[in-house]
């Protein structure tokens, strides 16, 4: 694997905001950040993108999928070392190997498909497409959300993955998210 891909070690619980695009992710990673007062980890993928757009107008290709990964694990990485008791992820490896599934048929750099075996993470929100679909200059599927939501759901059964569908309005969302947190915490601390 490559050693640029490596998670470093956390004394912190970690949280995966996870699905199809235009979902609610980065609301509700923001919003339970804000409410326990600790870090969120922004989704890399989006940033770069979005830089590259600006810049040369082009798309994504897979020559991109590399940096991208290594873009989000050093984010990652990076507020790894001031979250104190949670950490939460607006996307991870997982979900560049679901899209790289979708768009690029199977194709994921193996050092990518190593990392994600190796990550640790204790929850995953599985974020449910039941929200409007926002247009923006990345995103390019509104009417295939299903079919990505199934990829997704499916990659966290495969992997025996702990994870919760988070679905309904934003304060449902948030509620729910916040009852397996807290939940989490006290099974943690539990002697």
């Amino acid at each position: 694997m490559e050693k640029a891909l490596t998670q470093h070690p956390s004394n912190c619980l970690k949280f995966v905001l996870f699905g199809p695009e235009s979902t609610g992710k980065t609301t509700l990673a923001k919003q339970l950040a804000a409410y326990y007062k600790t870090e969120w980890v922004p989704e890399y993928m989006r940033e770069y993108l979005e830089e590259k757009w600006r810049s040369k107008k082009e798309k994504i290709t897979k020559d991109d999928i590399f940096p991208i990964a290594l873009g989000q694990i050093h984010s990652e990485n990076k507020l790894t070392k001031t979250a104190e008791t949670f950490l939460f992820c607006d996307t991870n490896l997982l979900e560049i190997k679901v899209y790289c599934d979708y768009y690029y048929e199977n194709f994921c750099p193996n050092s990518i498909l190593e990392a994600t075996e190796r990550h640790q993470y204790h929850h995953y929100f599985l974020t449910a497409i039941d929200v409007p679909w926002q247009p923006d200059i990345l995103r390019d599927r509104p009417y295939d959300r299903s079919t990505l939501f199934c990829m997704f759901e499916a990659e966290l059964k495969k992997n025996n993955l702990p994870f919760t569908i988070l679905s309904g309005n934003e304060k449902q969302r948030f509620n729910k998210a916040k009852k397996v947190v807290d939940n989490l915490k006290r099974n943690r601390y539990a002697y």
